[in-house]
């Protein structure tokens, strides 16, 4: 069995439309301080070329949620492994994710992270899998919409691999 990886989004499309991303949040966000969530591990590449372009005050947060474990499909089981260090009581907050497919686990996060009290709670991903939802979720902001391909790099990874590439590729097991 080989990995084999086919470019789906290129580097600078990925940041280019991280830019317009963050126009759109300077805009919703002006005069306020805006609270980021990132969900690791996937969404730290993003997380990190979102603020770089956010123009208003920001802090920033990590949650650690896994409902994949090593598999290319979800379990369905969500396990927080790690929660947050700051209060969420009356302030913005943006919970930044990799990916939406399923649904399950933004829809888990959002409901736990609302009784937490925030001004406003919202979501922005780099990437969507629409036609894979079954929770529903709001999502305020979508970097792009894909269909349901396995898909690796600027921080997304199968078994803890790919992360580090720079653009996002189609993952596909070959037989030898």
């Amino acid at each position: 069995m080989r990995e084999e990886i086919n470019v789906l989004i290129k580097q600078e499309d990925i940041v280019a439309r991280v830019k317009e991303l963050a126009e759109q949040i300077n805009h919703d966000y002006e005069g306020k301080t805006l609270h980021l969530i990132c969900i690791l591990k996937g969404s730290v590449f993003f997380t990190c070329e979102l603020a770089k372009y956010i123009k208003v005050p920001v802090t920033i947060d990590f949650m650690s949620v896994s409902s994949y474990g090593n598999a290319m499909t979800s379990s369905g089981s969500i396990t927080i492994n790690q929660d947050l260090t700051m209060n969420l009581e009356g302030r913005d907050v943006l919970i930044v994710e990799d990916i939406v497919d399923s649904g399950r686990t933004l829809a888990y996060l959002a409901h736990m992270l609302e009784k937490r009290g925030p001004a406003s709670l919202h979501i922005c991903t780099l990437l969507d899998k629409p036609q894979c939802r079954i929770s529903e979720v709001d999502v305020a902001y979508t970097g792009f919409v894909i269909d349901d391909l396995f898909v690796v790099g600027f921080g997304l990874d199968y078994a803890q691999k790919y992360r580090n590439l720079p653009y996002i590729g189609v993952l596909e097991i070959k037989e030898d």
